[in-house]
């Protein structure tokens, strides 16, 4: 199974969150995992903002941050390019749809044309609402 990550999914499996087991089970299931330059960025950032937080481990978020740059290292990363761009630019099923949310699509919709099956790993409704539209499996 093609999985496509979306930072969403991954933030929650990051930081054990309630909803990231759903999210790890279905990474762990994947044969191939890929994903948005995007999505490591928006995991650091969460990571970051989680800092900030009273009684947040510094220690524990430092861990999180080793894992995700080990586990990324092990996906499909593609960067954005001016063809994303323009298809983020278009309108979806489902709209509206935020400008982050846009690319993640359309990373995706360009890893379902080179792989030919992808399910799209969300905890976002607008995300996953799109991605069903577009074809794609949805999980969890």
């Amino acid at each position: 199974m093609n999985v496509y990550a979306e930072s969403s999914a991954v933030t929650a499996w990051l930081l054990r969150q309630q909803r990231g087991a759903a999210s790890s089970a279905v990474l762990e299931a994947a044969d191939r995992v890929v994903t948005s330059t995007l999505t490591r960025l928006e995991c650091a950032r969460a990571l970051g903002r989680r800092a900030g937080e009273a009684g947040v481990d510094a220690a524990v978020l430092r861990a999180a941050e080793r894992f995700l740059d080990e586990t990324v290292a092990g996906w499909a990363l593609l960067a954005l390019n001016d063809e994303l761009l323009a298809r983020a630019a278009r309108r979806f099923p489902v709209e509206p749809v935020r400008t982050l949310d846009a690319l993640h699509l359309a990373t995706a919709l360009e890893f379902h044309a080179a792989l030919g099956s992808l399910t799209m790993l969300s905890l976002d409704e607008r995300i996953r609402a799109n991605a069903a539209a577009l074809g794609l499996t949805v999980a969890p």
